[in-house]
């Protein structure tokens, strides 16, 4: 009877340690998106980032630097943004001449966000809202913010970095 309690408390132990392997994955707010866009910062823009600010080293109206050409900075509403959807980005404008780039996914399920309505990128699966200033949760379920994307904006123009 001894080794069948042995037996019985080694797979025990065993079951519970795959059950808690596999459930971790269960529950999770979208740890990864679907986009490619790493954790990053969030929509930080510190200086010579490439995101939202001119380079210092890029020519008055040149070039889209080699990224993919998205919009004219006049096509990006000051307090608002536009969804990218073919991109999967979002490009936000806060204030005049600052533009903020964001994963188009939601991290709360994986799915797209669609608009951009009163300060805030708006996700339709479960109305979760993000903030278009640093794409923090301005309202849940998500519990995180919007991976940060890179753009360059050189002249009126706005591609992806």
């Amino acid at each position: 009877m001894g080794d069948t309690t042995r037996r019985r408390t080694v797979l025990a132990a065993g079951a519970a340690t795959l059950a808690g392997t596999v459930l971790s994955g269960c529950g999770s707010d979208g740890g990864s998106d679907a986009a490619g866009y790493g954790a990053g910062d969030a929509g930080g823009n510190a200086p010579g980032t490439g995101q939202g600010e001119p380079s210092a080293g890029a020519p008055a109206g040149g070039g889209t630097g080699g990224g993919q050409a998205l919009a004219q900075t006049s096509d990006i509403p000051v307090g608002g943004g536009k969804v990218f959807k073919d991109q999967k980005v979002v490009v936000t404008q806060p204030m005049a001449g600052q533009f903020k780039a964001f994963s188009a996914t939601c991290t709360h399920q994986g799915c797209s966000v669609a608009s951009v309505k009163d300060g805030n990128i708006v996700c339709p699966c479960h109305q979760s809202l993000f903030k278009i200033s640093d794409g923090t949760v301005a309202g849940g379920p998500a519990t995180r913010p919007l991976a940060a994307a890179k753009i360059a904006v050189e002249g009126d123009k706005i591609s992806l970095a």
